[in-house]
């Protein structure tokens, strides 16, 4: 679990679960404790980075948006030429297996990583994961703080950084990747600039999106957010951008700059972990209040609307299954 220290806010702020501590983890077929679960210092994620994963929540038995998150898993490892080994139906029955083993129904993150697989020498080349892949799962009792509650103190801190976004025939970002070391760069200039985390720009130098989740601004009623030609297009992201356009919230995807988000009425992060999360400042320029607007208000209303209604649908459907 990540805690906040030195008062600083993340967007993966959870209450520690000490149930997690013997938590069961999935590889490739087993599920172990989480003490025994291991993978090969010659596999290709560790070695290169060289695989590709997921984030998911469980509400009440349903993977929330299961399809729209398995379409970006296989469109991205078809991109890469990875074979997953496993289809959609496999996937579903290794998560739902993994829940049980440990007894988790609701308010629980996941981690589905699909690497290339073990190499049978310390290089580059794909050639040498001869095994096939490394499928793992780890579920983790996880209640995401809500920061755009009247309680929360503040939102999150946001510095811009060098690091940036690159070129989609550099390393295209819409890839969910292991690698993500330009993420952890962009991460570690933000705490040196004092702030929480990174603003990220894109390669023509338009606000993009963060170290770790996907970006939007309000200004005078209106939702802006980066065209999604530099960033992963998240799927939390993509939910509110349609929610928006059912409630007749005028919404945009465009290139704005740096002060277009430093005069912004309010801003918040997008996310499967925290939904939504309010932006107290960007390069010490206060946002707002510095709390949830009444914008990002109405869309968290909205968002959880939308995840009660899909799993009361995918609850059904399930019930007529068995």
């Amino acid at each position: 679990m990540i805690q906040s220290t030195d008062n600083s806010v993340t967007t993966h702020d959870a209450e520690e679960d000490l149930r997690n501590r013997d938590i069961k983890i999935y590889i490739n077929g087993d599920i172990v404790p989480r003490d025994e679960a291991k993978v090969s210092v010659y596999d290709s994620g560790f070695m290169l980075g060289d695989g590709m994963w997921e984030g998911m929540r469980l509400y009440d038995g349903v993977w929330a948006f299961f399809d729209e998150h398995m379409d970006r898993l296989f469109d991205s490892c078809k991109a890469v030429s990875l074979d997953i080994g496993m289809t959609r139906g496999d996937i579903a029955t290794a998560l739902e297996q993994t829940a049980a083993a440990n007894n988790m129904t609701t308010d629980v993150h996941c981690r589905l990583m699909v690497t290339r697989g073990t190499k049978v020498k310390p290089f580059q080349h794909p050639s040498l994961s001869r095994s096939g892949p490394t499928v793992v799962i780890i579920m983790e009792h996880s209640k995401a703080v809500d920061r755009t509650a009247d309680t929360a103190d503040r939102g999150i801190r946001l510095a811009s950084v060098p690091q940036v976004r690159g070129l989609p025939h550099s390393q295209d970002a819409k890839f969910n990747s292991h690698s993500k070391l330009n993420c952890v760069i962009a991460c570690l200039q933000a705490e040196a600039a004092g702030a929480d985390e990174a603003l990220m720009l894109d390669p023509h130098g338009f606000v993009n999106t963060t170290n770790a989740c996907n970006f939007f601004i309000v200004r005078k009623g209106e939702v802006w957010t980066s065209t999604g030609d530099y960033c992963m297009n998240g799927v939390t992201r993509q939910k509110v951008i349609e929610l928006c356009k059912d409630a007749g919230i005028p919404v945009h995807e465009k290139n704005y700059s740096l002060y277009e988000a430093y005069g912004a009425d309010e801003a918040f992060l997008t996310g499967t972990f925290g939904a939504q999360t309010p932006i107290y400042s960007i390069d010490g320029k206060r946002i707002g209040n510095g709390k949830a607007g009444e914008v990002t208000k109405i869309i968290r209303g909205l968002y959880k609307a939308v995840i009660e209604e899909y799993v009361a649908e995918n609850v059904l459907i399930n019930t007529f299954k068995t």
